[in-house]
């Protein structure tokens, strides 16, 4: 089993998705400051400086009445809270890491066309042209500019 294991963990494919669910988990703390820190502030003032974070809904005041200044005092009188502006700045997060990967995968496809292209012109330049085909129906060999089998007489597309 522990040969099996090592086997496992050492193939390409584990590797592979190790270092992606570590890249991954850096690139959402990015992504977080990203919001948080850069893009929030802005938001709330277009709106009427309005703090995300802050925009909650006591649903049960805590031990000490409110009301509560922040959804920290609030969280801290052990206050039931509705956390709409939480549930905002994580949206607004999935949105830009959805948006960061779609810009992403359209690199590398991009990226992966050009080489298909390439490799295809390389092998047209490297195969010499046909010189005959076959026939869908009877599988004889045809000239390319046939438009009919000459030996089972079928229509040729």
């Amino acid at each position: 089993m522990w040969k099996e294991f090592k086997e496992f963990a050492v193939k390409g494919n584990a590797v592979d998705m190790a270092v992606g669910v570590v890249i991954g988990a850096a690139f959402g703390k990015i992504v977080d400051s990203l919001v948080a820190d850069i893009m929030m502030p802005p938001l709330g003032l277009l709106l009427g400086k309005v703090d995300f974070s802050n925009l909650f809904l006591v649903l049960a005041e805590g031990k000490t009445p409110g009301p509560y200044p922040s959804l920290a005092l609030a969280k801290q009188a052990g206050a039931v809270t509705l956390n709409a502006g939480s549930f905002i700045n994580i949206l607004i997060s999935f949105f830009i890491v959805a948006f960061a990967v779609f810009l992403l995968v359209k690199s590398i496809n991009k990226l992966r066309a050009q080489k298909e292209k390439t490799a295809e012109e390389t092998a047209e330049e490297a195969a010499p042209a046909a010189t005959t085909r076959d026939c869908p129906y009877c599988c004889s060999q045809v000239s390319p500019a046939a438009t009919r089998c000459p030996h089972c007489t079928s229509m040729l597309e």
